[in-house]
């Protein structure tokens, strides 16, 4: 560990790993006055903070506070410690106009971070939120159990297809896989131990799909505690919308919809050449907040929804089915900023005074506290799901998506 002298403002820039944590202690104009790699078990982390207590007024910058950086960061803040998230992209950038040539070890890691966090305005400043975090906790949960419930089903009904060659069904339920066993009494040894496996199998599943319903239910609870509006949404129910809760966290951090959609990777890249203007598939952003969108369009198109028929007029002008419903879940990823914006603006009649679409115009000035995401010029709305900019209530676009009921 090296140490210089004291100064007043300083910002810590920490690397963080499973076992260890890296970091760089640096002043306002990115002289470095400190640095050291400490465990992160009691006696590791209890070493770094006495380390860091050198300097009073200090700035601790982790990145990936959301990922891997989380329950470093996570401590930090219960012990009262001012926190910034430091995207790993802009860490990235900065590394790789060093003058160190992009190498990367643990060390350069933390000082690009920290020189981030100097130069950077706007980084989402960290907050104790305890029920968000059980939100997000729950939700990671669920997705556990749907997972497992998955394999399950899996298993079981490899067992079936060879108990009952020709019977299987794609999407079988604990009742039709009940009936199925009920029906079949081997004499073997290998088919007894065969049925016997997909008994367990089957009781398994029944335990699991009920962890599923209880988890639900509770998401659902808590999502409404909130005050949150998404489920108005078709196709947003209460998986959809505590994931976004989550990880969304503070919806002023994302200056308008295109920066959302951005980040939720529905905002598609310009991939034009010559005389052929053309956008393909954004497989940046956040991939689990798009693949809930992805469940939230493919559940409109099932229904009789505006989504639906939004759809098939994109078709109707000559998109292909995958283009159509890009759009669709670029239209998904406004109406979902609209309601974020509505209920952070009137958590207590978020609906009320609706605009479009059951949606409350939003202000596109907001105090954010996050970085927003980079987005360039190709990073712009497909043709016809939006107008680049929201509209108050006397809009006259054409009608966007409804909210369910």
């Amino acid at each position: 560990m090296e140490q210089t002298e004291h100064s007043d403002h300083v910002i810590i820039g920490v690397d963080p790993h499973k076992l260890s944590a890296t970091i760089e202690i640096v002043d306002s104009h990115e002289k470095l006055l400190g640095s050291g790699r400490f465990a992160t078990d009691q006696a590791g982390y209890a070493a770094m903070r006495t380390y860091a207590k050198a300097w009073p007024d200090r700035v601790w910058a982790v990145e990936g506070a959301n990922g891997a950086g989380r329950p470093l960061a996570q401590r930090l803040l219960e012990d009262g410690e001012r926190v910034l998230d430091v995207p790993a992209k802009l860490a990235a950038r900065v590394r790789l106009f060093d003058t160190g040539h992009n190498r990367k070890t643990d060390a350069l890691d933390a000082h690009s971070i920290a020189v981030v966090a100097v130069r950077t305005e706007g980084l989402r400043v960290l907050k104790i939120d305890g029920e968000l975090e059980a939100l997000r906790m729950l939700a990671d949960r669920r997705e556990a159990l749907t997972r497992r419930r998955v394999q399950t089903v899996d298993r079981l009904q490899a067992l079936l297809a060879e108990l009952l060659p020709g019977q299987a069904k794609r999407d079988i339920t604990t009742g039709q896989a009940k009936a199925m066993l009920a029906t079949v009494r081997p004499r073997d040894i290998a088919g007894k131990t065969r049925r016997r496996i997909a008994a367990e199998e089957l009781s398994e599943l029944i335990v699991v799909e009920a962890k599923i319903k209880k988890a639900t239910a509770e998401l659902k609870t808590m999502v409404l505690a909130r005050g949150s509006t998404l489920m108005n949404l078709h196709g947003v129910g209460p998986v959809v919308a505590a994931r976004i809760l989550a990880d969304v966290g503070d919806v002023a951090r994302f200056t308008d919809r295109n920066r959302f959609a951005s980040w939720t990777g529905t905002a598609p890249l310009d991939a034009s050449s010559g005389e052929q203007n053309r956008h393909r598939l954004s497989r940046a952003g956040n991939r689990k907040i798009n693949h809930m969108i992805h469940i939230a369009a493919v559940t409109q198109l099932r229904l009789d929804t505006d989504g639906r028929a939004y759809c098939r007029r994109k078709r109707a002008e000559g998109k292909t089915p995958l283009e159509a419903i890009r759009c669709l879940k670029r239209r998904i990823s406004d109406a979902v900023y609209r309601q974020l914006v509505a209920d952070a603006q009137h958590p207590a009649n978020a609906v009320a005074g609706a605009g479009p679409g059951g949606h409350c115009g939003a202000s596109k000035e907001s105090s954010a506290v996050d970085l927003p995401p980079h987005i360039d010029t190709s990073d712009q709305p497909l043709p016809g799901p939006a107008q680049p900019t929201l509209r108050p209530l006397a809009s006259t676009r054409k009608r966007p998506l409804q909210p369910a009921g």
